[in-house]
């Protein structure tokens, strides 16, 4: 029976003179994400836009949409004539749909036109459910359900239902960012988080073959395509870097202790050569303040001094629950424990340093042909294009 969605935007609608531009990006994401579901016009209104759909496949249309970051709920909406027996079979129709409760008309009429005012259409649109219905009762305080109605100038639209989605800014709106993405349940997390407040992922993936294995690889590609219907273009650049010459070296290094942080700042310095090539002005990692010894404050400040790109953390303040938990949702949590382990967890020392300072990683570093060995390793790089449907291109 739904021929149209309501789509509510709520932290745009806080944007000032370039609210437009978040607005058609928020559309621009939409239409991508919809792909080949059919779908009508799509207007737009101060807090709002409606999308015509096929009542066959709405449903997918809701699910579609509510993928796209900056999209706070979505309503299934009936669109029909400015005529109030129109009106009343529909609200009848919303409300034996509903389950047995309470339930209230609530009106908004924008068109000052329509000949009966606000409260006359509550009144008669209550009285005409609630008389030829068995399970609904008026609570117009606390009510169970409501059957909304707005009086437009171009007809009327009803609904019910309510489906939250994601929230945030639309992606592409803040940027692009490089997302250290390893095969653990953390960094896809803070991909995740990340595209919420605008950013444009592209992934970068360390991986030491034969030291690591090639479905450690395989694993982190489906957790970049488990995040790529969220990213703009529904698709997601994933960078594929051989680190094994680095893990090497690190191997014969003197200082074992420090072999975790040395590990970290080369990572940072491919990260940020790779970033400015691709004109990138932020690095994106899965950091949790404390969990491990490389995320205490002094391994992070030690390794951050190799970049003066931001470094975003998402999950900085999160425990490991709160993590898990966004994992489950977002379902890259069964593909991030697959036990398929990658550089950072093959090499840990028995006793990594977890107060490091800079001095010692750069005596450390003093060791081992830093710029040689990175150099040698963006030249071993390569792209993907992951999508959802499995049509990559290798570069």
């Amino acid at each position: 029976m739904y021929h149209m969605l309501l789509v509510r935007y709520g932290e745009i609608s806080l944007k000032g003179k370039n609210r437009r531009r978040f607005e058609d990006a928020l559309i621009r994401q939409m239409k991508l994400s919809l792909g080949d579901l059919p779908y009508g016009t799509i207007r737009k209104t101060f807090g709002r836009i409606y999308v015509s759909v096929s009542p066959e496949t709405w449903r997918q249309a809701v699910e579609a949409i509510g993928r796209v970051f900056g999209v706070v709920s979505i309503s299934p909406v009936v669109q029909v004539p400015l005529d109030m027996d129109a009106l009343r079979a529909t609200a009848l129709t919303l409300g034996r749909k509903a389950p047995a409760g309470t339930f209230k008309i609530e009106t908004k009429r924008v068109n000052k036109q329509f000949p009966m005012r606000t409260p006359e259409i509550n009144y008669d649109l209550g009285g005409y459910v609630v008389t030829n219905t068995d399970h609904l009762t008026v609570d117009v305080h606390n009510p169970d359900i409501v059957i909304n109605v707005e009086i437009r100038h171009e007809g009327a639209y009803l609904f019910s239902e309510s489906i939250p989605a994601l929230g945030g800014l639309p992606v592409s709106t803040s940027g692009r960012g490089l997302l250290l993405l390893s095969g653990g349940i953390d960094s896809p997390v803070a991909g995740f988080l990340s595209m919420k407040r605008g950013v444009t992922l592209e992934g970068l993936h360390f991986h030491s073959y034969p030291f690591t294995s090639q479905r450690a690889q395989e694993k982190v590609e489906e957790l970049a395509k488990l995040l790529t219907p969220y990213n703009t273009k529904v698709q997601m650049r994933l960078w594929l870097c051989q680190f094994t010459e680095i893990q090497k070296a690190l191997q014969q290094n003197p200082y074992p202790d420090l072999k975790i942080t040395l590990m970290r700042r080369f990572m940072l310095r491919i990260a940020d050569a790779l970033a400015r090539q691709r004109g990138i002005l932020a690095l994106i990692t899965g950091d949790n303040l404390g969990q491990v010894a490389s995320q205490t404050m002094h391994s992070i400040h030690t390794i951050n001094a190799v970049t003066n790109l931001p470094v975003l953390r998402p999950l900085v303040t999160m425990d490991k629950q709160e993590i898990i938990d966004i994992s489950r949702r977002i379902g890259t949590y069964e593909t991030s424990i697959l036990p398929y382990e990658d550089c950072c967890t093959v090499f840990v020392p028995k006793n990594p340093a977890t107060r490091p300072k800079i001095a010692a990683a750069e005596e450390a570093e003093s060791h081992m042909d830093v710029a040689g060995l990175v150099a040698e390793a963006l030249a071993n790089t390569q792209s993907k294009v992951i999508t959802a449907n499995d049509d990559d291109d290798i570069f």
